[in-house]
């Protein structure tokens, strides 16, 4: 993943901390960044890192939200996603089939998240992501289709998706808050063959992405 936050996101790297055996090994990878980079002992590391092993290296990278956003193809909005690793799912999942932007509401976890950021697996360096009131981000943007995951929708195996939209995926417990669904256009539902009541968020957000993609 340092790797990636180097290639993808070196103006946002404020400082560097690694463990002298991290450097010796790595000695290549931080030419260039030599001016931000803070030699610290293992003992240190494992007081910093929240894994249960910590890495060897650690970044602190600045939060940036894009000037200016074009919302072609799909557009992920999700509303109050509150587990870290169904978050960084999707964002790996969006930066796999090339879906460039993810609006997200207030109530969805923190994209920093340790948890996030580590089950992302560098995808968040790749995608843009960033935090607004989703009912106004929705009346800004009334041109663009919004199409809901909703349990009471058409079977997606007869939606017709149109090229752009917006795709919201809700809630793990609640689903799409009332006033979000009202919003959207199209209700569509992956249908199921099974007794489980509902779909793991970020499995419906990737067998929806992928359905609209191919």
């Amino acid at each position: 993943m340092f790797e990636e936050a180097i290639q993808f996101a070196a103006d946002q790297i404020q400082h560097i901390y690694a463990v002298p055996e991290w450097l010796m090994r790595h000695e290549h990878l931080i030419k260039g960044f030599e001016h931000l980079m803070v030699e610290i002992k293992l003992a240190d590391m494992e007081r910093a890192s929240t894994m249960q092993t910590p890495p060897g290296v650690l970044l602190v990278l600045k939060s940036t939200t894009p000037v200016e956003v074009h919302y072609s193809g799909l557009t992920l909005i999700l509303d109050a996603i509150q587990d870290p690793g169904n978050l960084g799912t999707i964002i790996r999942t969006a930066d796999w089939f090339g879906v460039k932007n993810i609006v997200c509401g207030t109530g969805t976890v923190e994209a920093f998240n340790p948890k996030v950021i580590q089950s992302s697996m560098g995808s968040i360096f790749r995608v843009n992501l960033f935090y607004t009131d989703l009912r106004q981000f929705l009346n800004n943007h009334k041109d663009m289709p919004v199409v809901v995951s909703h349990l009471e929708g058409t079977d997606l195996s007869s939606f017709k998706w149109p090229e752009n939209l917006f795709l919201i995926i809700g809630n793990e417990s609640n689903g799409v808050s009332n006033d979000l669904s009202e919003k959207a256009k199209w209700k569509i539902k992956i249908p199921g063959f099974g007794l489980a009541e509902s779909l793991n968020a970020s499995v419906a957000a990737s067998i929806l992405i992928y359905e609209w993609k191919c």
